[in-house]
């Protein structure tokens, strides 16, 4: 059995009201002992026989960052759409075609090597769990090739062949869905399914359809809703019992009401608010109803190409209006409430000791410095990690 021992911490996020003070259960000057890999102890005083020791003097450790939506299987970017969108033209879901065609013409190996580069990325700024979707293929072949390339990173691969209808399709997007729930869902091995349920992309009907086979072949669901205008999104993720209803930018009051009266988590990205500008202040309404919430990165190569869980957390708090303990709550508990795992986002005894290490006294610098690289080191079951691994 092996130990280590994180000393003298100057602030400790344990995300367990029981334990410390205030939402975020925070401690000071604690220390937290790791065996094998999970949370053995905290106590106030250092512990004899351990065989390591972190002195984190100044510092602050809190749960590593758990990011439950991203689009990380993807070749080429959209900067010329990026730009398009600073003189004034407003997003839309069609930019998408252009990276499907160039992911399609990609191979696994150069699909592959960008979603490390992407996965390292995240790393280096505290992500310790992530889930990956597909949805830039398109095809059977490319929609299955990317589930399979997500699984070499993570266990949390998500289908999303309905992502939007490829342009072979747009004359009978029918049978699109047709393909996705008689040959794609079948022949997928991925843990989630989504859709695309909104403006431009999937309707209600094809949205529940594409779904309901999902969860017939073993998958659990989740959606995007309600991203571009409102719709019945959200009614139909509460009816399905999804884990998560993502984006939501245009939701009304009663979807707002419908999320917080059900398990449903409703989760937030920062950074396509950032980028798109659709909707300022949209935390406090999910917030202040009671939601259970959690805030994700996006990372795609249209809408919100950042991996950086700290810039999303200074985003929501500085657009979203989330406070800072509401902020890291969502991007740790609440990321990992939304991929209904009980093992990661949170610092408690018999949890996996999936932890971030920042430079700084307080986890009130993640939104005070924003843009400021805080990170001191980041560690995947009390080891740390430089290079994105499984």
């Amino acid at each position: 059995m092996s130990s280590i021992a994180f000393t003298n911490i100057e602030t400790l996020v344990t995300n367990d009201s029981h334990i410390g003070d205030g939402v975020l259960g925070v401690l000071h000057g604690a220390t937290l002992v790791v065996e094998d890999g999970v949370i053995a102890q905290i106590a106030q005083q250092i512990p004899s026989g351990v065989d390591s020791e972190i002195d984190c003097s100044g510092k602050t450790l809190l749960p590593g960052f758990v990011d439950s939506h991203s689009h990380l299987i993807f070749a080429g970017d959209r900067a010329h759409e990026f730009s398009a969108r600073s003189q004034g033209e407003k997003y839309s879901a069609g930019g998408i075609t252009s990276t499907v065609a160039a992911t399609r013409a990609a191979s696994d190996a150069a699909l592959s090597q960008n979603a490390q580069r992407l996965l390292d990325e995240a790393l280096a700024s505290g992500t310790t769990t992530i889930e990956i979707k597909s949805g830039y293929g398109l095809t059977e072949r490319d929609e299955l090739r990317s589930i399979e390339i997500a699984k070499r990173f993570t266990d949390e691969t998500t289908l999303l062949a309905a992502h939007v209808i490829p342009l072979e399709f747009k004359d009978d997007p029918d049978a699109y869905v047709a393909l996705i729930i008689d040959s794609i869902i079948p022949a997928s091995s991925a843990k989630w399914i989504d859709v695309f349920c909104d403006q431009g992309a999937f309707s209600p009907e094809q949205s529940e359809a594409i779904l309901r086979a999902g969860i017939a072949h073993g998958m659990l669901p989740r959606i995007h809703a309600n991203q571009l205008s409102a719709g019945k999104g959200v009614e139909l993720a509460v009816a399905l019992g999804a884990s998560s209803a993502d984006h939501l930018s245009k939701s009304t009051h009663s979807d707002i009401e419908l999320l917080a009266s059900s398990n449903t988590v409703a989760t937030l990205l920062p950074g396509a608010e950032f980028s798109t500008h659709l909707e300022s202040n949209l935390g406090r309404k999910f917030l202040d109803a009671g939601a259970r919430v959690a805030i994700a990165s996006d990372c795609n190569p249209g809408s919100s190409y950042t991996t950086s869980i700290p810039f999303c957390i200074a985003s929501a708090v500085s657009l979203l209006g989330f406070t800072v303990e509401e902020a890291v709550l969502a991007a740790t508990l609440g990321g990992a409430q939304a991929l209904r795992r009980e093992d990661i986002g949170q610092l408690t005894i018999g949890k996996r000791a999936d932890l971030v290490l920042l430079d700084a006294p307080s986890y009130i610098h993640l939104a005070y410095r924003p843009g400021v690289n805080l990170i001191h080191s980041t560690y995947k079951s009390g080891r740390a990690v430089t290079s994105w691994q499984k």
